[in-house]
């Protein structure tokens, strides 16, 4: 089907069906941009990814499937924590009700939660986090019901609905790695190998065991640290690296739940603080979707890098041309598409 001169045009020249507010840059029409795009919009078939850092945040539509390409919606730059309701505003979250997949802090903002080392932390329970002679021994817990200011560390109202949230398996892998080295013996070979292996990190971020995605499947394909690591460290070692195999990747083993159990408990004698995304494991392991791994975040994830080149050419500058220029190579690169003036094709003389 030949798609239109005028959507085209309004995506590359003109960037009508984006808005900028400060320094929010929105989609304020979804429809018209899957249209221009010669997509179909089913909000079931897409998941709303939201990536929030200290200096921007990103909002992007990514297929349940991982079949189609990411669909950027929002954008901004500077964007404080409570202007989270802006962002949804604008790109009509209510008229969609997309699924939501987000690190657990933006979760909380969403759901109005107080960030920072509260009391009751999960979402989903009335978890203690600061009754830690019951961590890793109470495995259930009230649930949470009521999500209304002032009660139980909510600070504000929900802006969606609970069901409406997907947890985030990378996130959680992230808080898996950072907990074992946060636990590790600072003068052990194991952890001097860290240092070794990931020299542009600074010490730090090692001992906080600040590591990425492509960080840890290094590591899961070094057989020198299989060696190198010793004792109840390695016993964690070996369960995080059959969790995230086979529970946290894109297909789930029969024994999943014995996996979560030997990580649980190994991670119990390596002394490790128990964290929200522990509890999450040790607590809501019902929670998962059956089948994650095809709305695993890590989609996501490769979004936030293919973006980072291109707020390198606009220089911080952000304004609706960009994510504009984005979908444009979404439209280039389609194999699929058709356009009504054709490129010429070099002639070799």
């Amino acid at each position: 089907m030949q798609r239109c001169g005028w959507l085209v045009h309004s995506i590359k020249h003109e960037p009508l069906l984006f808005t900028m507010e400060g320094t929010l840059v929105a989609c304020k029409d979804v429809d018209g941009l899957f249209i221009a795009l010669n997509m179909s919009h089913c909000s079931d078939a897409w998941r709303l990814f939201i990536y929030f850092s200290k200096i921007s945040l990103k909002a992007v539509l990514l297929h349940n499937g991982i079949v189609l390409p990411s669909i950027p919606v929002a954008h901004s730059f500077g964007i404080k924590e409570n202007d989270d309701s802006n962002v949804l505003q604008y790109i009509k979250y209510d008229t969609y009700k997309w699924n939501i997949c987000a690190d657990l802090k933006v979760i909380a903002l969403l759901l109005g939660l107080q960030l920072g080392y509260t009391k009751f932390l999960c979402f989903l329970c009335e978890w203690d986090s600061r009754d830690k002679a019951h961590h890793f021994v109470k495995r259930v817990w009230s649930a949470r019901k009521i999500f209304e200011p002032g009660y139980k560390n909510v600070k504000h109202h929900s802006l969606v609905e609970s069901s409406r949230t997907l947890l985030p398996t990378l996130r959680i892998k992230l808080g898996l790695m950072k907990n074992f080295v946060k636990a590790m013996d600072l003068n052990r070979t194991a952890f001097l190998y860290l240092r070794q292996k990931f020299p542009l990190l600074s010490d730090a971020k090692i001992r906080e065991g600040v590591l990425t995605g492509p960080d840890i499947r290094s590591l899961l394909r070094n057989e020198v640290s299989e060696r190198i690591i010793k004792g109840d460290e390695k016993t964690a070692w070996n369960a995080f690296r059959e969790v995230v195999t086979g529970f946290l990747g894109n297909r789930r083993a029969n024994n999943c739940k014995i996996l979560v159990e030997e990580l649980l408990s190994s991670y119990q004698k390596l002394w490790c603080n128990m964290s929200v995304k522990i509890h999450i494991l040790s607590s809501h392991l019902e929670f998962f979707l059956e089948n994650y791994g095809s709305v695993s975040d890590v989609h996501g994830e490769r979004f936030h890098q293919d973006i980072a080149a291109m707020e390198g050419r606009y220089k911080g500058k952000w304004n609706p041309s960009m994510l504009a220029d984005y979908c444009w190579t979404l439209m280039r690169d389609s194999p699929n598409s058709t356009f009504i003036r054709q490129a010429k094709k070099a002639r070799m003389h």
